[in-house]
């Protein structure tokens, strides 16, 4: 009997031991600032693609289910979202961004009107909550554009204060991607801030023979940094997974 109980002992242990090894997931879900990208749409990369490199090796498993051009309203439609939950362990984290598709209004399979935005943003979180995840939300980030005068001009309208608002009223963990962005952009001013984005003269890349002048995607630099945006609000927010970091 003795021997029976120090086995069960043995295998306990051990069964927790490879538990406590195994990597926490954090899901992605939001749209192309965030998603990886085909080869074809490469140097364009997305920030979430450069967040698994800032956790210490082992630790953390990223599954990016972001996707380009997809607002709140398609990532439910197209049961993006019922495959992530249908996914979802307890204690998975899922970082949730959404707004540059969601606004807007001239391409309509796309578009969602505030009130709805909110009322999806509290779905994702509650059924989150329903299945122990832990839900993350983080407001759009900035695209590049500056008036004539040289002044900042922020796109994104009242979708930002509707993300800060859910998480204030469900009491959960924010990472204000907009005002860090907008903060970034505003220091490196017009011209250097282009560096954090996709743009290429003609014959530079094969992928665009063309050239490309685009303010919203990111380069490989602009995805890093902005990746590293998001590991200070990490930080900044105080949840567990700030114990990972590098």
């Amino acid at each position: 009997m003795k021997l029976f109980t120090v086995a069960i002992s043995i295998f306990t242990l051990t069964v927790s031991l490879v538990a406590q090894k195994q990597p926490i997931t954090i899901f992605l879900a939001g749209d192309s600032t965030m998603a990886p990208k085909q080869p074809d749409k490469r140097p364009e990369t997305g920030w979430g693609e450069m967040l698994g490199q800032l956790f210490k090796e082992g630790t953390v498993k990223i599954d990016n289910r972001a996707m380009n051009g997809r607002s709140t309203k398609t990532f439910i439609s197209e049961g993006r979202w019922q495959a992530l939950i249908d996914d979802l362990k307890p204690g998975n984290y899922v970082f949730i961004q959404f707004g540059h598709n969601d606004e807007s209004k001239d391409k309509g399979e796309r578009y969602t009107p505030p009130a709805d935005y909110r009322r999806n943003l509290i779905r994702f979180v509650q059924e989150l909550r329903t299945k122990n995840g832990n839900p993350l939300l983080l407001t759009p980030v900035m695209r590049r554009k500056f008036d004539t005068s040289g002044n900042f001009v922020d796109t994104h309208g009242e979708y930002p204060d509707i993300v800060r608002d859910v998480a204030k009223e469900q009491n959960v963990p924010l990472i204000d991607m907009h005002r860090k962005s907008e903060a970034m952009i505003k220091n490196l001013g017009v011209e250097d801030s282009r560096k954090l984005f996709l743009q290429l003269k003609p014959g530079e890349n094969p992928n665009y023979p063309n050239g490309i002048e685009d303010n919203t995607h990111f380069n490989p630099f602009g995805a890093e940094v902005m990746a590293k945006l998001a590991v200070e609000g990490i930080r900044d927010s105080k949840i567990k997974l700030r114990k990972y970091l590098k």
